[in-house]
This record gives C-alpha cells, sequence and structure tokens, in this order.
C-alpha cells in the first residue's frame, strides 16, 4: 500500500485581470519548480486599488504536493 504524504506551501498569485487568472498563474509557476502538485486551496481573495479601480487581483493559495 503506497502513503501519501504531502507538503503544503502558501503563495500568492496575482493578475490584473482575475481572480481565476491569479490562481492559474500562481499554479502555472509553482509547477516550474515543484512536481507532483495534487490540489489547492484558495485562503484569502484580496486586491489593489488604484484611482477607485481594481488594479490587481490577489489570491493566496496553500498548495499541496506528493513527496516521494
Amino acid at each position: 500500500m503506497n502513503d501519501h504524504i504531502y507538503k503544503v506551501i502558501e503563495i500568492v498569485g496575482s493578475s490584473p485581470l482575475s481572480t481565476d487568472d491569479a490562481i492559474h498563474q500562481a499554479i502555472a509557476k509553482a509547477g516550474k519548480t515543484l512536481h507532483h502538485l495534487d490540489w489547492f486551496e484558495v485562503v484569502e481573495t484580496r486586491g489593489h486599488i488604484v484611482d477607485a479601480k481594481v488594479a490587481h487581483f490577489q489570491v493566496t493559495l496553500k498548495i499541496g504536493f506528493r513527496l516521494n
């Protein structure tokens, strides 16, 4: 039986377009250096405002990946 052991990290994705884009960009970037990404959890959503308009969406993610 294989035991699945996970490491969890926290990262923040940012995008001027949307929270979804911020999530996709953060996971894509993490996937360049981490292997066996299995799941993510959005733990916080916030943004940056400039001149009464949303300039950037920021999303804090927990990402779990399997340890071999």
